[in-house]
């Protein structure tokens, strides 16, 4: 008897699931479209030229060379070590603006007093031009009119003679601390967002069962934001990835700093090789495609299940 009336709860509810998606993809069906008549064109031109040895330069001088221009560019012992300055960028930016996003948002969460206020200032950073945060860090790391040498000299590493950019690590660091402190309002909004759907009764429950703040925090807290942990994590790996405004005005690529976006700018309008610089930006395109892929394999987060519908 309550397996017959179970069965139509069930069914009603794979009912609506089905409708709830046929209502998304009808929704979102018109910017799809538009998002691929607008950057179809631009990403099939660039892979045709990628099969070129074209130089704008030369535009008659144009020879068919098929997939030369990929086995250049992998065999260039420079593509290799630019995308190692990538990943090292996105390794570290990420995981530490994972870490201070998330106490970021466990303040913006649980504060009564000025909440708004509270929220609009850390969003602050965000809003400011990249290009303007890039150039106040490099004011900020200069050796001659910068302060954060006199300020941070008490550090073992730091002296007042330290040349931020005179060597490679130093200007990764200024890089990276440049990057981390533009973006982790963004990775605070997202958790924000994911911290709000914890349940309160669940987290008061784990308070009644004895647990203490950090088994609350591992056993209840994290494992429900998983959804939301992955989508900041997939939208600032992609963008770090993507970094080339830091790099571009605080070192040009100087110290080997270059980024893989960089050399593609420095082929494409610097040197003008539009063959080589396509065949370096679809290069890029499916790495970030297989990086997005490897970020929702690895978390392995049921969807429907976070939408409540599982």
């Amino acid at each position: 008897m309550t397996t017959l009336l179970q069965r139509p709860a069930v069914r009603d509810d794979s009912d609506r699931a089905v409708a709830e998606n046929r209502l998304g993809q009808r929704l979102v069906a018109p910017a799809v479209v538009i998002m691929l008549l607008v950057t179809a064109w631009p990403m099939l031109r660039a892979l045709y030229l990628s099969g070129f040895r074209y130089r704008l330069t030369t535009p008659d001088d144009r020879s068919f060379v098929f997939l030369g221009n990929y086995g250049t560019i992998l065999s260039d012992p420079l593509f290799w070590k630019d995308t190692l300055n990538t990943v090292i960028i996105m390794v570290v930016t990420v995981s530490i603006e994972l870490v201070i996003g998330f106490a970021f948002a466990m303040v913006m969460h649980r504060i009564v007093f000025a909440r708004g206020v509270m929220r609009t200032s850390i969003l602050i950073p965000y809003g400011i031009i990249t290009v303007v945060s890039a150039f106040a860090w490099q004011f900020t790391f200069s050796i001659n009119n910068g302060y954060i040498n006199s300020w941070f000299d008490w550090l073992p590493f730091i002296n007042p003679d330290t040349n931020w950019f005179g060597d490679h690590w130093h200007a990764m660091t200024a890089i990276m601390v440049s990057e981390i402190w533009k973006t982790t309002p963004f990775m605070s909004l997202l958790l924000l967002a994911g911290l709000s759907q914890v349940s309160e009764d669940m987290i008061e429950a784990a308070k009644v069962d004895g647990a203490t703040w950090f088994q609350r925090l591992f056993k209840v807290i994290l494992p429900n934001m998983r959804a939301a942990i992955m989508v900041a994590v997939l939208f600032r790996a992609l963008d770090a990835f993507r970094i080339f405004d830091n790099i571009f005005v605080m070192t040009r690529g100087a110290q080997n700093t270059e980024s893989s976006s960089f050399l593609t700018y420095r082929q494409v309008i610097e040197q003008m090789q539009l063959g080589m610089g396509s065949a370096l930006s679809v290069l890029l395109f499916l790495t970030v495609l297989g990086l997005a892929y490897l970020i929702v394999r690895m978390f392995k987060v049921d969807l429907a299940q976070a939408r409540g519908e599982a």
